[in-house]
């Protein structure tokens, strides 16, 4: 019967969420399905239809400064490199970096992309090229013979004209050079901007310039009040758009020069737009951020036919955050905004981008980064808490998209660094529980760098009016977390202090206070009832120190019950995870997951303080951790920009091993009815698959040593010999592994010697220097190593045998002379007996098989 198999938690990835874009260049397909970002030193093409990473594109060391992609998607380049996700060839014309980057649509102007080679220079700017466009004008026709390249891609329009490439190019030198890719020179230079400018029109001078294609004069001058960065045509050239540093989108008349869009107020710096990304074929425009978001912007306001006038801006219907940064959860990504991501695996919706980590909300409000944030029992209302010193109550219904404030919570004198709502579910069949969108949690706590806590009583009706009903001062420096008890009567402060206070949810008085920890107290968390074992009544709570310990309490007497040591850096998250015991074996008590800046997840048995699993997946600092309070499943998010996703295979891996102990007895009595049957050679077959050495030797022993050996047997029967000469790869330099093993002992030395024969002789010299080893079993080295050991042993062998046969001279001189001396009677049974003697060594060496 199987033996029990203890319950050992164990967790692995399940998903992970990464970023897809750290700033810096960034380049769309054409069928705007495949995006190409920068990630440091590295690129990254993203299909945008179901959040899937195509490829990733490795670095020399040095950050890329620009990129582009083909229309096609055939080819990216970065900065030096041109590349087909494996490098395809490396063009080195630049002695300095590679600023901007731009491909027209046939990938043979300035550099033919396929052959590898430069086809023009241009000289002319005194600054560095911060720009550059293709576009095609209508030109007169040519009698001349044309290049290839020009009988390729020139598309004659009538008998007069046909259509020309230009370059457009702009520098820090304030001016704009148009290229004519046909004679190779400068056909205009435009100078009216007078600071670093985008592509032909816009620039940092805060101005937009429109130019007659045919005189390059100046036709309008359109005062944009605000740095432009991107710039572009759309509505078959009616309407013209900008982003820049105010980071909107603007719409502009090409006839009158006007402003088609509505005012827009400007946002924060990390809003600028950085860059704008468009096709003709897309629906839509993308506008890059400096905080490192894409929006999508939809253009059905300006779908064609055009009418001139006034329009709300741009609806944006997406948005994809390339960075995920310090985050909590997915939510907040230190930055002014919340983001609300999706986890339904089951979304089919990629056409609109709803795959699993994609965006569908983003919570405005805050002036500044959001430090904390918690969410109550339902999951519909989400706090938070910025360095703006207000707090924020968010109330989410995702079945009707709709993202609100409720409640802005003004009172604070600096940064607020904890916040907390209660957790404990209201009684059933009552209206907050039914219906929890239409009552708010009653109240909310807050901590404050001011070193004081706030109560908040949460109206339904005027949300306008909240006034918090207490502040108490709590601790002598930084309040870094809060959580309140499951009965909601009470709720705890983690402070720099070192101290955690325990305080009275009505009055706000400190009830109790936790002493120990050596250095800052980071997070603390009450355990709720599902954590506890059934029957348990102890009220215990968490504390995580920059001591690198957790440390569990009691809240009867405000003593500390364990200390968990194992982190090598400050603790910085706890959550309890829910009790669900898996059978009558499961003797685990309450458990806790920590997250600490030494990059891993640790999670302990609070009732043995046993650690019980450790997950590695980040980094850097996890400062997010959560627990699914039914399955146990973990999210961890650091300050790699990653979030995973850790499932609980616990329940799993139990039953595996159950089941693979289980096979395991099974087998063994199988081997054993195959060895009382003398089946050798299905017992031979089956000990070599458990690869288990003692029994695999006993059954070799049993062969070797049978009183009647099959006559031409290597072994002693075919069967065996049979086996031997048909195994794989694998299994034989198993067995080679184990002939070397018994090789080295005395006793075991004669059967493994008898094996190695039988084996030797069944394959030839190329098929055993041919086997790899298929595993770590046994050896350090390939095959050589083991032979190299069964030699060095077998010579042993062999020289302690002739050391018995000269040995075996002077027994038969001792006889002889016995012999003589006994009589002539003696001789006959005296010669017999050297005979069998020297038989018997015959035997022995005949045993010995020297390896060359």
């Amino acid at each position: 019967m199987a033996q029990r198999a203890a319950v050992k938690t164990t967790y692995e990835i399940a998903r992970t969420i990464q970023p897809i874009y750290a700033g810096g260049s960034a380049a769309l397909s054409a069928d705007g399905r495949i995006l190409a970002a920068c990630l440091g030193e590295d690129a990254l093409l993203t299909d945008l239809t179901t959040g899937a990473t195509l490829a990733r594109i490795e670095g020399d060391g040095e950050a890329i400064t620009s990129l582009a992609l083909t229309p096609s998607a055939s080819h990216l380049i970065t900065g030096e490199d041109g590349l087909r996700v494996e490098l395809s060839r490396t063009l080195r014309p630049h002695t300095s970096p590679v600023v901007t980057l731009a491909v027209d649509r046939t990938g043979t102007l300035i550099w033919d992309i396929e052959a590898g080679y430069f086809t023009h220079i241009f000289h002319g700017h005194s600054g560095v090229v911060s720009a550059l466009h293709f576009f095609q004008v209508n030109g007169k026709k040519r009698k001349r013979r044309r290049s290839q390249v020009e009988q390729d891609y020139e598309d004659t329009t009538d008998g007069a004209s046909i259509l020309e490439y230009r370059l457009a190019s702009g520098a820090e030198d304030g001016k704009i050079r148009i290229w004519d890719l046909h004679k190779r020179k400068s056909a205009a230079v435009l100078d009216s901007h007078v600071s670093a400018h985008m592509l032909l029109s816009g620039s940092r001078d805060k101005t937009l310039i429109m130019w007659d294609a045919r005189t390059w004069k100046v036709k309008r001058t359109i005062a944009a009040l605000e740095g432009i960065e991107r710039v572009g045509y759309i509505c078959d050239g009616h309407i013209a758009y900008s982003g820049g540093e105010d980071g909107r989108i603007r719409l502009w008349s090409t006839a009158s020069a006007t402003e088609l869009t509505k005012e827009q107020q400007p946002g924060l710096e990390t809003d600028a737009i950085v860059d704008i990304l468009h096709h003709a074929s897309l629906p839509y425009l993308v506008s890059v951020h400096a905080d490192q978001v894409l929006n999508f912007h939809s253009m059905s306001p300006v779908a064609l036919p055009f009418v001139e006038e006034t329009i709300d801006p741009l609806p944006i219907f997406r948005r994809v955050s390339g960075t995920h940064d310090e985050s909590l959860l997915a939510l907040n990504t230190n930055s002014e905004d919340v983001r609300i991501i999706t986890l339904d695996e089951a979304n089919t919706s990629t056409a609109e981008g709803k795959y699993f980590g994609a965006d569908v909300a983003l919570l405005k409000g805050h002036d500044d980064i959001i430090i904390c944030l918690d969410v109550d029992w339902s999951g519909h209302w989400l706090a938070t808490g910025a360095k703006d010193n207000t707090a924020r109550l968010w109330r989410l219904d995702p079945q009707t998209d709709s993202y609100t404030c409720h409640a802005v919570l003004t009172g604070h004198a600096e940064s607020l660094g904890a916040i907390a709502l209660p957790h404990s579910a209201p009684p059933p069949n009552t209206p907050a529980f039914t219906d929890p969108l239409s009552h708010p949690p009653p109240y909310l706590v807050t901590g404050s760098q001011d070193r004081t806590i706030k109560r908040w009583d949460i109206s339904a009706s005027t949300p306008s009016k909240t006034r918090a009903k207490y502040t108490r001062k709590a601790h002598d420096k930084d309040i870094n977390a809060l959580d309140i008890d499951p009965t909601s009567t009470l709720f705890a402060s983690a402070s720099q202090d070192r101290t955690v206070k325990i305080y009275s949810a009505t009055e706000g008085e400190a009830i109790g206070v936790l002493r120990g920890h050596r250095r800052g107290v980071w997070t603390v968390k009450f355990c709720p009832q599902a954590s506890q074992p059934s029957g348990s009544s102890k009220l215990t709570i968490a504390t995580g120190s920059g001591d690198k310990t957790v440390k569990i309490w009691s809240l009867s007497d405000y003593s500390c019950l364990l200390t968990l040591e194992g982190h090598s850096n400050s603790i910085l998250k706890l959550a309890w995870l829910p009790h669900a015991p898996l059978d009558a074996r499961d003797k685990r008590g309450a458990q806790i997951a920590s997250a600490a800046g030494d990059g891993l997840v640790k999670v302990w048995d609070t009732s043995t303080g046993e650690l019980q699993a450790t997950l590695d997946n980040h980094t850097d600092r996890v400062w997010a951790l959560t627990a699914h309070p039914q399955t146990g499943a973990l999210i961890s998010g650091a300050a790699d920009s990653v979030i995973t996703f850790w499932a609980n295979t616990t329940s799993a891996t139990l039953e595996a091993a159950v089941s693979a102990a289980t096979a395991r007895v099974e087998k063994e009595q199988q081997l054993h009815n195959y060895a009382q049957r003398g089946n050798y050679r299905d017992a031979v077959t089956l000990a070599l698959a458990m690869d288990q050495p003692a029994r695999l030797f006993a059954l070799f022993k049993a062969v070797v040593e049978t009183e009647v050996p099959e006559a031409g047997s290597l072994t002693g029967l075919q069967a065996v010999d049979e086996v031997l000469g048909q195994l794989a790869d694998e299994q034989l330099y198993k067995l080679l592994v184990r002939l070397r093993d018994w090789n080295t002992n005395v006793r075991t030395a004669p059967v493994a010697q008898k094996v190695l024969n039988a084996v030797v002789r069944s394959y030839p010299a190329s098929r055993l220097a041919a086997v790899k080893p298929g595993g770590k079993v046994g050896a350090k080295g390939g095959l050589k190593d083991v032979l190299d050991a069964i030699r060095a042993y077998s010579e042993r062998h062999y020289k302690r045998v002739e050391e018995l046969v000269d040995e075996s001279y002077l027994l038969d001189f001792t006889l002889k002379e016995m012999d003589d001396v006994a009589g002539v009677g003696e001789i006959t049974n005296g010669t017999a007996r050297l005979g069998m003697g020297r038989e018997r060594q015959r035997q022995r060496e005949a045993d010995v098989i020297m390896i060359e």
